[in-house]
């Protein structure tokens, strides 16, 4: 598994459902940067179990993010269409209507790839022709990227798996607070919580080993 922490996010181009219905081409994390930062999601399928509660949960805590100027971005490997047709049907019915943020349709599986959250990989077999080995789909990878197009948390669980949106929020205020005061977060802190000084944490380390 790659870590992309401290490194600039894979780019990428793609379809995406927009607003809950739009349809748009050429969809990309670029547009965010120097001015938003990010949370980039992948999940493995529409249509599916936990990935309507994981994704509804991202919606129901939308305001949050949005008053940390943070834009929400889902995405798997399904088609832009299938995307489009999930999020026009009731939650009643298993779909995920009402739901605004962007959702990517990766069918390349390219940046699930670039990403390193494919449950899966790409061989070449004897005969030269291509094939595939494992689950094409993705696991549920998140990534916290700032402002500058940097990667600065991320997190990925097994399919069965699914992620606290709370969390998100946590690992938000601390990214912010860090740029805010310059001081880091010690285990479990929270908003209105105080930081450590690189004093204070060096003093901490100290004595935890003596």
């Amino acid at each position: 598994m790659a870590v992309l922490v401290g490194k600039k996010a894979p780019k990428f181009a793609a379809p995406a459902v927009i607003k809950g219905g739009e349809v748009v081409q050429n969809f990309s994390l670029s547009q965010f940067v120097g001015k938003k930062y990010v949370v980039f999601f992948f999940y493995p399928a529409d249509f599916t179990f936990v990935c309507p509660t994981e994704i509804i949960a991202f919606q129901d805590k939308i305001k949050a993010f949005e008053e940390r100027n943070v834009e929400v971005v889902g995405c798997s490997v399904d088609s832009e269409f299938s995307h489009w047709k999930w999020l026009q049907t009731p939650k009643k019915e298993g779909g995920i209507e009402g739901v605004k943020f962007p959702l990517v349709a990766d069918q390349s599986m390219t940046i699930s790839e670039n990403y390193d959250v494919l449950a899966g990989e790409f061989d070449i077999n004897d005969d030269g022709s291509s094939a595939f080995t494992g689950v094409p789909q993705s696991y549920r990878g998140l990534f916290l990227i700032d402002k500058e197009g940097v990667v600065r948390h991320q997190l990925v669980n097994d399919m069965p798996l699914g992620r606290s949106v709370d969390e998100v929020i946590r690992m938000v205020d601390a990214l912010q607070f860090f740029e805010k005061n310059g001081e880091v977060c010690p285990a479990d802190w929270h908003k209105g919580d105080a930081g450590l000084t690189a004093t204070q944490a060096g003093i901490a380390s100290f004595l935890a080993k003596h």
